[in-house]
């Protein structure tokens, strides 16, 4: 079964095309994954304007989806046919996630397939599950190339889940029974981790998108081990007997910090890299807290790591480093670092399985953008 994928949730356009087979313990292979980023387009403006987005969206699909079916077509042993598109039609910028819905309708329309609606937050939970970098699931330099084929052989030893969905939009916690049944164990009561990166980043003069700038001045930081500022951030809500996060008020800590300093200080690279380091840790340390807080209390078999924060290699070091500190007896599936962002593979892989479930239309009509989609609101499990 081949599936087209098209994902524009965002500032990415993104379309792939994965072959699966089997229903149980599904393969899959990557016949091409084509993405157009838009980070030099918004960088001016210190984050994403959602009718600019949409209009990239619209100049960018044709050329991305010309790519990614001429890739596909080399790569494949067969004939290459498609046997359904799926679409991102929510959580996302309502202006981004029209522009692919519309594109997706009349693409299934003209090639008389069916159309699937898929969400969001689902394909990133489905990418750090599937989409590793290798079959142990060890981060590894090796880029995830064409023609990657990836399964999961035992779902027995990876149920129940915990998954920590973290973006720039979202930060959750869920419980994870398998495929679709899913429940929510905490959320961000205000800003999400992603959206605290950036606006971290913006305070310190660092240009969007601040996850990336954050973790490479952080980086210096550790090499250099420069220890002329001593700052310490608070870690929201780290003690609270809940599974809830909050990063709003890590945002205003290192406001009144960098306030305080002067102008000369503010501007040094000695100060932007040690804030950044101690940002970078104070949102790691609730994150990797919280999972394994909450993967003792549900007996989880692994946890699932997905999103766009979940390229940030401090992240996974520290998990991984606790798991082992504190012998959880638990696996780490950690995306592909490239797979981590926005990409067409994620609503390949939710589409895979809504179509084998029978959750399509043959009619793309009803079909509308949702932007503040709830993933667990459409799972089996409550």
């Amino acid at each position: 079964m081949t599936i087209l994928g098209i994902e524009t949730s965002c500032d990415d356009t993104g379309i792939a095309v994965i072959e699966g087979k089997g229903k149980t313990f599904p393969r899959f292979c990557i016949l091409s994954n084509i993405v157009a980023s838009q980070i030099e387009v918004h960088k001016k403006y210190g984050g994403v304007y959602p009718r600019l987005a949409k209009r990239e969206h619209q100049k960018n699909l044709p050329v991305v989806l010309k790519k990614a079916l001429r890739k596909a077509s080399l790569n494949s042993v067969q004939v290459f046919h498609i046997d359904a598109v799926a679409v991102t039609y929510g959580p996302g910028l309502s202006p981004c996630l029209w522009a692919g819905i519309n594109f997706a309708k009349e693409l299934a329309k003209k090639l008389d397939v069916p159309i699937i609606p898929v969400d969001h937050m689902e394909g990133h939970l489905l990418v750090g599950l599937f989409a590793q970098t290798n079959k142990n699931n060890q981060e590894t330099r090796n880029k995830l190339q064409t023609n990657h084929k990836f399964q999961i052989t035992n779902s027995k030893r990876v149920f129940p889940a915990v998954v920590l969905l973290v973006s720039g939009g979202h930060t959750q916690l869920l419980l994870m029974q398998g495929i679709g049944r899913y429940k929510l164990l905490g959320e961000t009561r205000d800003d999400a981790a992603g959206e605290a990166f950036d606006k971290t980043a913006r305070i310190l003069g660092l240009s969007f998108p601040g996850g990336p700038k954050i973790a490479k001045q952080a980086a210096a930081a550790y090499k250099i081990q420069d220890t002329k500022y001593k700052i310490h951030l608070p870690r929201p809500m780290l003690h609270a007997k809940n599974l809830d996060f909050s990063f709003s008020g890590l945002k205003t800590a290192v406001l009144y910090d960098s306030q305080k300093r002067t102008k000369k200080v503010r501007e040094s690279a000695a100060y932007v890299r040690a804030m950044a380091k101690e940002i970078q840790q104070a949102i790691v340390d609730v994150l990797a807290a919280k999972t394994l807080k909450a993967a003792a209390q549900q007996e989880a078999r692994s946890i699932i790591l997905g999103g766009g924060v979940s390229a940030n290699s401090e992240l996974r070091k520290q998990l991984k480093r606790k798991v082992k500190e504190e012998k959880f007896k638990v696996q780490l599936f950690f995306p592909a670092p490239q797979l981590a962002t926005d990409n067409g593979i994620m609503p390949c892989l939710a589409g895979y399985f809504a179509l084998q479930s029978g959750n399509y239309l043959k009619d793309p009509r009803p079909i509308e953008a949702h932007p503040n989609l709830k993933l667990c609101s459409n799972s089996n499990a409550t």
